[in-house]
């Protein structure tokens, strides 16, 4: 059972499985308020929710963490309950007050309300990181790549999931507070200039592709802009359920596969990568 005081110097304990950092600086997201409750209000229902964590899972048994997982700007713990879930000891990190109630009242016992920065964690003490959706928020991503790389154990592995493609972009990125989609090998080369190796990338929702490009981003290259309000992005997760998400769920359902047999789809609406830092030797980068 991990000890965050023995492995944080900015901490307090303020609940239970509640940590608050003892400083409070500005992070370094592009995070619309609002949005982590609006999230808080589709995840359970959500069939987009629902498979980024299959996917995200199967990723996860492949490529098994060290140690604890940390779940870097987490949200409402979603993705950290469904780990959780799975028997794998996890830590959510989220600047968001209301995104860290949320999860504590999901049933998390270690969640830490602030920055990454200012939990002041110690080097080499992370099993393994997550970072879901998170880096296309962030404006200098490498640096924050490299920030987070001496957090980790030797041989840990780091998830990312990140929107694909940036011929996809959309009004729907702005309102989410999006620097960039990305392509393969622009994730590669910004994990490469951080000090991580690539050990599998795949992408995912490729269901979506042809939908997204229709509906979003050609009318956003015309200068049709559409709402993205709570109203269209319920009805765009099919919150309501029914027939819709089961049918979706059932295609989608392919993918976990692939990704559990390790191998790689190349296309979708989303990319999933697991890496590794690379280490150093008498002042040498190596594999």
């Amino acid at each position: 059972m991990i000890d965050l005081a023995v492995i944080a110097d900015g901490l307090v304990r303020t609940g239970a499985g509640l940590w608050e950092t003892r400083d409070s600086s500005e992070g370094v997201l592009s995070y619309p308020s609002g949005d982590t409750d609006l999230c808080f209000g589709v995840e359970e229902s959500s069939f987009w929710f629902a498979h980024r964590n299959e996917v995200i899972s199967a990723a996860v048994a492949r490529f098994p963490p060290r140690g604890a997982v940390f779940d870097i700007g987490g949200g409402n713990g979603f993705v950290a309950k469904a780990l959780a879930d799975r028997g794998y000891e996890v830590v959510l990190v989220e600047p968001s007050r209301d995104g860290t109630l949320h999860a504590v009242g999901r049933g998390l016992m270690n969640v830490v309300s602030g920055t990454l920065a200012d939990a002041r964690f110690h080097h080499g003490t992370f099993g393994a990181a997550g970072l879901f959706d998170v880096i296309e928020h962030v404006e200098d991503d490498v640096a924050f790549l490299r920030a987070l790389r001496p957090l980790l154990m030797e041989d840990a592995p780091l998830y990312l999931t990140v929107p694909a493609g940036q011929w996809l972009w959309s009004v729907d990125d702005e309102a989410a507070g999006h620097f960039r989609r990305y392509r393969r090998r622009t994730i590669a080369a910004a994990l490469g200039a951080a000090g991580f190796e690539v050990l599998y990338v795949t992408c995912f929702f490729g269901l979506l592709t042809l939908p997204v490009a229709l509906f979003r981003a050609l009318p956003t290259r015309f200068g049709l802009r559409r709402p993205v309000d709570e109203g269209s992005i319920g009805r765009e997760h099919a919150a309501n359920g029914g027939v819709g998400r089961k049918i979706l769920a059932r295609l989608l359902a392919s993918e976990t596969g692939i990704v559990t047999r390790g191998f790689s789809l190349p296309f979708g609406t989303s990319i999933l990568v697991v890496a590794r830092a690379r280490r150093y030797e008498a002042g040498i980068l190596t594999a």
